[in-house]
């Protein structure tokens, strides 16, 4: 009984080792409630009605060059933060522009994805301006691609090269007409700064033009 009372060291250590079952099951529940707050605030969160909005898609594989109608684009809704800067919520903002790059089907449309005022500022920065130009060598076009950087070169009366603008950027180049005997006259549309590309508009009236690659 004397031991009982007065329990050796040995025995203090054993107790206190020994788990407190009623400390356990306070521990546990409190856990299992922390957890069912925390799937609350998963499923809140997680909520497919909220940080959702509806997009423009492209409906098919669209080439550039492609004038969009109603057929080529389609409403889906995605997760917003998913969503590239620039995503267009409204067909109607898209419908008659002009596809500036290849276009997957399923792929969001983007202010940059069309011919307009803000691919030219992405591509050659602010108060860009888009050229259209019909190059002397035509092989060119099936080897220039969007993004494309080149200098853009004359000629003169006495057939020497005039540089009349450098670091252009290619945003579109016109598609191969189809067809057995398919005619067109196809075109490269560079972005530059509005000085060079005003300048670069006005010699091509008179001058043939060419390219050379960055």
């Amino acid at each position: 009984m004397g031991q009982a009372l007065n329990p050796s060291p040995l025995s203090r250590l054993s107790a206190a080792l020994r788990p407190d079952w009623s400390r356990t099951v306070t521990a546990r529940r409190i856990a299992a409630g922390g957890l069912v707050v925390l799937a609350g605030v998963a499923a809140l969160r997680d909520d497919p009605h909220g940080d959702r909005t509806e997009v423009v898609v492209a409906a098919r594989d669209l080439a550039p060059g492609v004038e969009l109608t109603a057929t080529d684009v389609r409403l889906e809704i995605r997760s917003a933060a998913t969503l590239p800067d620039g995503a267009q919520e409204d067909p109607e903002a898209v419908l008659g522009a002009t596809l500036a790059s290849p276009t997957r089907r399923g792929e969001v449309l983007t202010d940059v994805r069309v011919l307009g005022p803000r691919l030219a500022e992405e591509a050659a920065g602010p108060d860009a301006r888009i050229v259209p130009l019909h190059l002397a060598d035509t092989a060119l076009l099936d080897v220039i691609r969007s993004g494309d950087v080149v200098d853009v070169l004359a000629a003169t009366d006495d057939h020497s090269p005039q540089l009349l603008a450098s670091d252009a950027v290619v945003v579109l180049v016109s598609e191969k007409p189809k067809g057995p005997g398919a005619g067109g006259d196809r075109v490269v549309l560079v972005a530059l700064p509005a000085r060079a590309a005003n300048e670069v508009a006005g010699a091509a009236l008179v001058q043939t033009v060419t390219l050379t690659f960055h």
